[in-house]
């Protein structure tokens, strides 16, 4: 009698776990932006919190945050001695704001509660920092070209409050001329502990590490490479297996050839999707969340395009711009920002 109670019970969970709702991909014919001024200011560094509001900082060394409502903007200003620092990467680690100059030398703020702290200065003729991203409360990362025979990779294990450098023995060795674009604070992607970090010019491949960057392998990929402009722009990663690569010639727009791969093993090897198709070159490519790893957005400054097939095909649903970066709060709204603006997306 038990038994056949228990096969009865395992026959249930059997039929229940089948019955599971699978995710419908949307066909978007069009997306809305509301847009905000920001003058003077070029915006590739931006980060949204679950409530829609917006941190964003700029190129003229302002901290700004909106919520959209009323198109009101709050700013703060950074200056280090005589130097205003040209922000393109930010982050959070929940409890406050880290903010990061490109140029030498590097400047590494934390924002908490209205006031900022230099936490990390780096001077080198070659300094230029790319992009950061934390993995908790506790650990950071933030690469950068490099200044060695490796990429530039600092680290944080206490909230930000101070950084390392990783030295090169402990790095995979770069190619001569690889280095990467500050064009939209996603050069690296994290998943749990796995961070992924991207490449382009005389190389374009992906550095990973499984432990939050204490150890660390490379991998080639087939984007376009051997120029000063080409190469990886932007990565994302939907898991830890799943993900894709975005770019192509800054130089050469419209070309639509070996810029963009995904891979299902974790980056080790990567293979070209709508290669010789819409769309060109890219700076930004993120997952929409709850979408099964099926939507995605890519965008630059040439327009936005949209995939519901994991990055196989693409349809253009934007014409607008100078949009450099973009990141979600849902999967029916998106913060964007660009050359003097700012916008919401609304995915229809």
């Amino acid at each position: 009698m038990k038994i056949h109670r228990l096969i009865i019970i395992l026959g249930s969970v059997i039929v229940l776990s089948s019955c599971k709702t699978e995710i419908s991909p949307r066909n978007l014919e069009s997306v809305s932006i509301e847009e905000m001024k920001i003058d003077s200011a070029s915006i590739r560094a931006i980060h949204v919190l679950k409530d829609s509001t917006l941190f964003f900082a700029t190129s003229n060394g302002l901290i700004g945050m909106t919520s959209g409502f009323n198109n009101s903007v709050m700013t703060s200003e950074i200056k280090y001695d005589t130097i205003t620092p040209h922000f393109r990467s930010i982050a959070s680690n929940g409890n406050s704001l880290f903010v990061l100059s490109v140029g030498n030398p590097a400047l590494l703020y934390k924002h908490t509660d209205g006031e900022s702290h230099l936490v990390y200065k780096e001077e080198h003729k070659n300094v230029f920092y790319d992009a950061m991203a934390f993995f908790n409360a506790k650990n950071g990362i933030a690469m950068g070209d490099p200044t060695d025979d490796c990429l530039s990779i600092i680290r944080t294990d206490d909230g930000g409050n101070s950084w390392t450098k990783i030295a090169c023995e402990n790095l995979p060795k770069i190619i001569k001329g690889e280095a990467a674009f500050a064009a939209s604070n996603t050069n690296i992607a994290i998943v749990n502990s796995n961070v992924w970090i991207v490449t382009g010019g005389q190389r374009s491949r992906v550095f990973h590490s499984p432990d939050m960057g204490n150890t660390w392998r490379v991998y080639n990929t087939p984007i376009t490479q051997g120029g000063k402009m080409t190469g990886i722009y932007s990565v994302d990663f939907y898991d830890s297996k799943n993900g894709i690569i975005f770019g192509g010639n800054w130089e050469k727009k419209n070309d639509m050839k070996s810029n963009k791969a995904i891979t299902n093993d974790g980056g080790k090897t990567w293979k070209l999707v709508a290669d010789n198709r819409n769309p060109g070159y890219k700076s930004c490519v993120q997952y929409i969340p709850d979408t099964n790893g099926k939507e995605l957005i890519a965008i630059g400054s040439t327009g936005m395009s949209f995939s519901n097939d994991s990055g196989s095909t693409w349809k253009e649903v934007s014409t607008e711009k100078d949009y450099y970066t973009i990141q979600f709060v849902n999967k029916n709204i998106a913060w964007l920002a660009g050359k003097n603006k700012i916008g919401k997306l609304i995915l229809k």
